[in-house]
This record gives C-alpha cells, sequence and structure tokens, in this order.
C-alpha cells in the first residue's frame, strides 16, 4: 500500500514541509503549520505544472532588446499620479495597504469615479460591503457614474465571469482576504487562497492589459496580512501612514516597478471623502504656539521639502528610565541619548524621554537628528526655542554634524515659509536670505540653540 503523502503549510508565511512542527523555521511563528488536504496538495502541483510548461525562450544580448513603452493615464488625483510615478499603467497590479479606516476604500472609490467620469468602464469588486452601501458612500463623494459598475460578491469565478463579460478599463478589488477560488479548497483569506487569487488577477491584468487595484488588511505589526509573496507578486505596492484620527493621511511607495518609491502623497480626510491637500505649508507646525520641547526642521519626501515639528519631553525618572518615540527610529534616538550624555555631560540616564513627531508623519532620513536634539535640550533646560529658526544636520556617533541632501531646497523652503534663521552644518552654496549659523559639532549648538 502506498504511503499517504502528507504536507504543511505555515498560515503567517506560507512554507512548507513534509512534516509538523511546532515553530515555523521561516517567520518562527508558534502553531501556524497546518496540513493540506489531497485536493490541494494537487491543485499546487497542477499550477507548478502549468507555470512549467511555457515556450522555450532564448537569451539575447541586452543591447538588442527594445524597451517598453509605457503609457500612463491619470488616475484624476495628483497625488495619486505622483506615488505612482506618473500615472496609472495599463496591466498593472497594485496593492494598497494599510490600518482600517484609514481611508483606502473611500481612495478607490473616488479614484473609481474619477475614471468613470472620463469615460472609462470601471468595475468596483467588494466583499466586505453590499452595493446599497457603496452607493451611500459614492453619494458623499460625488461618484455616482454610469460607467462604474459595482459587484459585492466572494467567489472568484463569478468576478472572473464578470470581468469576461464586458471591456473593463479599471477594476477595484476590496479585498483580497475576502476572495475565495472554488479550485482551491480552503477558508477566504488562507495562504493558499490569497497566492491563487493573486496569481490568477495577475494574469487577467496582463493578458487583458487591464490595471488592477488590490485592497490588503493588515496585521498587528503593519504589513500586509497573507504570504510575503502577496507583496512580490504585485508590481506596486503602496501603504497608508498617519493617524486616523487626524485629518491627513500620506500614501508612502514601498515598491514600485514602474516608477521611484521615494515619493509621497498627502490627502486630507473631509466631508466629500479623501481629497488630495491642496498645501503642506503650515500643516505640521504652529509657530506661534511653539514652547519648551519644541523644535522644527525640513525633512525631504520624495521631491517636496515639508517643514515639521518635532516634541520633546524630558522629566526626572523615578525608577528604570525609559524612552518612547513615535514617528522616530527608537534605537537611533538611544545613540542620540548616548552622544549627548558623553558629550555634553547631561545625566539622562537618570530621566525618562520622550519624542513625538507632529502630524503623524514617520521620519526616514537622519536630517532631524540636529533639530532632535534640540528639542531635547530645550526640555531639558525649559527653555523655549526660538519660533524664527529650524535645525537642519545628521549627527555622528563621534559628535559630528554633517550636511544633509538638497540644502539649497530646504532653505528656500524655509525662506518662503517666513523663517529667518537656520543651524546648518555647513555653509549653502547658493546664496540665501536665510541667517545661517554653522555647527559643525554637538557642542557648538549649544552656543547658537537659544538665540
Amino acid at each position: 500500500m502506498a504511503k499517504k503523502k502528507t504536507l504543511f503549510e505555515c498560515q503567517a508565511c506560507g512554507f512548507q514541509t513534509p512534516r509538523w512542527m511546532g515553530k515555523c523555521p521561516s517567520c518562527n511563528e508558534w502553531e501556524s503549520l497546518v496540513e493540506l488536504s489531497a485536493q490541494q496538495i494537487q491543485f499546487l502541483k497542477e499550477s507548478s505544472s502549468i507555470t512549467s510548461q511555457t515556450a522555450t525562450s532564448k537569451a539575447k544580448p541586452i543591447t538588442d532588446i527594445s524597451e517598453d513603452n509605457i503609457i500612463r493615464f491619470s488616475s484624476g488625483s495628483k497625488e495619486l499620479d505622483l506615488v505612482l510615478g506618473g500615472g496609472i499603467v495599463p496591466g498593472s497590479l497594485t496593492l494598497i495597504g494599510g490600518s482600517p479606516g484609514i481611508g483606502k476604500s473611500t481612495l478607490l472609490l473616488k479614484i473609481a469615479g474619477n475614471l468613470a467620469t472620463q469615460e472609462r468602464t470601471v468595475l468596483y469588486v467588494s466583499g466586505e460591503e453590499s452595493a446599497g452601501q457603496i452607493k451611500l458612500r459614492a453619494n458623499r463623494l460625488d461618484a455616482n457614474h454610469e460607467k462604474l459598475y459595482l459587484l459585492s460578491e466572494i467567489n472568484l469565478s463569478t468576478v472572473i465571469s464578470e470581468i469576461s463579460s464586458k471591456s473593463y478599463n479599471f477594476i477595484v478589488i476590496d479585498s483580497i482576504q475576502t476572495l475565495y477560488s472554488e479550485e482551491t479548497p480552503s477558508a477566504p483569506g488562507s495562504v493558499t487562497q490569497v497566492r491563487t487569487i493573486t496569481f490568477e488577477l495577475m494574469r487577467i491584468a496582463k493578458s487583458l492589459h487591464i490595471p488592477i487595484f488590490i485592497i490588503g488588511h493588515i496585521t498587528k505589526d503593519g504589513s500586509i496580512a497573507g504570504p510575503r509573496v502577496l507583496e512580490h507578486m504585485v508590481d506596486t505596492v503602496l501603504y497608508f501612514e498617519g493617524d486616523t484620527n487626524s485629518e491627513l493621511r500620506l500614501l508612502r511607495g514601498f515598491k514600485n516597478r514602474f516608477g521611484s518609491t521615494n515619493e509621497v502623497g498627502i490627502f486630507e480626510m473631509n466631508s466629500r471623502g479623501l481629497n488630495d491637500a491642496k498645501s503642506m505649508a503650515g500643516r505640521f507646525f504652529d509657530k506661534e504656539k511653539l514652547q519648551s520641547g519644541s523644535a522644527l526642521t525640513v525633512i525631504m519626501e520624495g521631491s517636496r521639502p515639508i517643514i515639521i515639528e518635532v516634541q520633546a519631553l524630558v522629566s526626572e525618572s523615578y525608577g528604570h528610565a525609559k524612552r518612547s518615540s513615535t514617528g522616530f527610529d527608537n534605537n537611533r534616538l538611544n545613540m542620540l541619548l548616548a552622544l549627548l550624555e558623553k558629550k555634553l555631560d547631561l545625566p539622562l540616564g537618570t530621566h525618562d524621554v520622550y519624542i513625538n513627531i507632529s502630524g503623524g508623519i514617520k521620519i526616514n532620513e537622519p536630517s532631524a537628528d540636529l533639530a532632535i536634539i534640540a528639542a531635547i535640550l530645550s526640555s531639558y533646560r525649559d527653555r523655549a526655542l526660538s519660533s524664527e529658526t529650524l535645525f537642519l544636520g545628521e549627527v555622528s556617533l563621534t559628535g559630528e554634524i554633517r550636511e544633509v541632501s538638497g540644502l539649497a531646497q530646504r532653505l528656500k523652503e524655509i525662506e518662503t515659509q517666513g523663517f529667518k534663521k537656520a543651524i546648518v552644518p555647513a555653509k549653502p552654496i547658493e546664496k540665501s536670505a536665510i541667517k545661517c549659523f554653522i555647527a559643525d559639532e554637538v557642542s557648538k549648538v549649544v552656543e547658537w540653540i537659544f538665540v
């Protein structure tokens, strides 16, 4: 008698093994391996055989290969077009993630309405809401148009049948975790289902040349739920950032096969839905209300400079000193605190230190190091900094303040917003109306910090 073949799959990362283990060796999750049925194993074999039965191709010199002519079309949103690299690419598969209530469905329904007004036929598939619920939101977003079709369905075969019945120009799937395929005998949202459905949607997008946008749920640590292969299969991965209680939302690209991932889209939530933010001037700071522990700096989000407020709270500790940061790397904060203790002899080891970046922005560049130090010193001494001064500079482990990229562009934004002074690590090459104080090491910052 032939021995029964068994296969176990991790429901967290998709790792497969012929024997059960208590802990997945790939993602280190406990009790996440589930035995696949004989039907599921057969389906995986058939899928791999279909993939391998492709036409034999020969390698060519790269000099003989012509470039693909990518033709984009506008989504009707300048901010989304900016993040996508200039617009929507036909045949692309885009994944959008974010915390619940941050605006994923609202944005895509708004985009669907925009494209429908451009006489493009749009299909919005929802497995979480009824067509009537979507209609209520469309009324608020002014997205009602006869070219926008709604389908409340979770069966993949029904969705594919609908796609085949009309010549759609744009498709939205809300969300990938709610769809299921009858050919894959497992629950919706499982690793096998998500992988199968994403592969099928990718095939439809490429073969029919239709751009498809997928909404994905996120886990508690902020990553897209499901196997990591989901992010590898799609062309573009976008994440929403920001506080759901704030009106501002940030859309950042983490993968883009058709453009750069340096740009960020800024939206604001209002009664008309999620719309492009009209102006960023003064959105992340209030120079009239700066108190002790607050410092201003300029960060670069893609090609645009944004002035933000860095807030610090330093208080005497009653026990083990705590360090916490929101929007700033906690490990880098610990490094800066150790540097201040060594270079300036500040007894921060006996103080709690908290850092917050206003507006829900996450700083991903070291140019804000000097502003972090200034805010900490301001809170420690309980003295407010000048509301006319901004701080720019990366701080090294030796206490040296290093130059930042795009200094001229940052200073131009400072001048535009009416500021007069800046503490920088080097003299700007281009002439500027901003009075610059040069500080090349941390000990010199104290001389200029309260001017």
